[in-house]
């Protein structure tokens, strides 16, 4: 690893690598132990290159946004975390919005209604990346990300640039072409429209007043934590599976709403995965539909 460090140093600067770098301090959930290489390069160049140097390390790679749909394994991730929070500058050209994967949806939000550009509302409350957003299609209040992209671009395996028609990312729900290769994102086109102002305005305060109303925002969390099921919702049913307000550890299903597993204080990723685990079996044993979640996991048992 030192060898790969000493490449990295080269190019980029040295506060930019990080040697076990507790996981805790980057995912909304604020749990998860170290991962052996942490790095945040600031541009599309530099990530390029910090990229041919950790595919020469041979060492696992995961790459990151904010954080907020992760959880980490306490024992930590034994490989390389790239962290594109940095790479998030945004442009317009006519009504459409170019924008790096690191920049939040939130911050997103608030350029396209600057620019009086309407599409994005929907979004304008998900905790978080662009990045994340797409490769996720994420979605909220019948609106999907799948619905305003245009195209986007990635660095394949090879290191070269590829351009992909939105049309031809296989979007569906919770998922993308992005789950399905090696690639790594670099830039969103979003196709939005010109609007009002102050309807744009109002359409994201409506909407983030019914998410603050609904949502256990005052506590960290990945959003919701399960997948909705074909013909239910994955809330109800583990309200009526009697998890509301289940606490196993620090971790809790949230009594505002089911779907949210919280950090009531001081959870370990164990205490989640198991609370998480236990509202699964409960779940299947009395309604016999199987839970998949939202959240990704990484990292090591042991």
């Amino acid at each position: 690893m030192n060898h790969t460090i000493n490449k990295l140093k080269a190019i980029m600067a040295t506060e930019n690598i990080k040697k076990n770098e507790p996981m805790k301090n980057h995912t909304s959930f604020q749990v998860g132990g170290p991962a052996d290489l942490f790095l945040m390069p600031q541009s599309r160049e530099e990530l390029k290159a910090v990229l041919e140097i950790c595919k020469k390390s041979e060492k696992p790679v995961y790459i990151m946004g904010n954080g907020s749909n992760l959880i980490v394994r306490d024992k930590g991730f034994s490989g390389i975390i790239i962290n594109t929070k940095a790479l998030n500058q945004v442009k317009k050209v006519g009504e459409t919005l170019i924008a790096e994967p690191g920049i939040s949806l939130k911050d997103l939000a608030k350029v396209a209604l600057k620019e009086k550009l309407t599409g994005l509302e929907f979004a304008s409350g998900i905790p978080g990346s662009l990045g994340g957003a797409v490769t996720m299609n994420a979605g909220a209040y019948d609106g999907e990300m799948k619905g305003i992209i245009k195209s986007i671009t990635v660095i394949t395996e090879d290191g070269s640039l590829k351009s992909i028609p939105g049309d031809q990312c296989n979007f569906a729900y919770r998922t993308s072409i992005l789950q399905q290769h090696h690639w790594v994102l670099v830039s969103v086109e979003l196709a939005l429209k010109n609007g009002d102002y102050q309807a744009i305005e109002e359409r994201m305060l409506d909407l983030n007043t019914q998410r603050e109303t609904k949502q256990p925002l005052e506590y960290p969390s990945a959003g919701s934590t399960f997948r909705r099921p074909e013909g239910y919702y994955a809330g109800k049913l583990v309200q009526d599976a009697g998890f509301r307000g289940y606490t196993l550890g620090g971790a809790q299903v949230s009594e505002k709403h089911s779907g949210f597993v919280i950090n009531k204080g001081g959870a370990s990723a164990a205490d989640i995965l198991n609370l998480i685990g236990a509202i699964q079996a409960g779940v299947k044993e009395k309604f016999g539909v199987e839970l998949k979640t939202e959240v990704i996991v990484i990292g090591n048992d042991e």
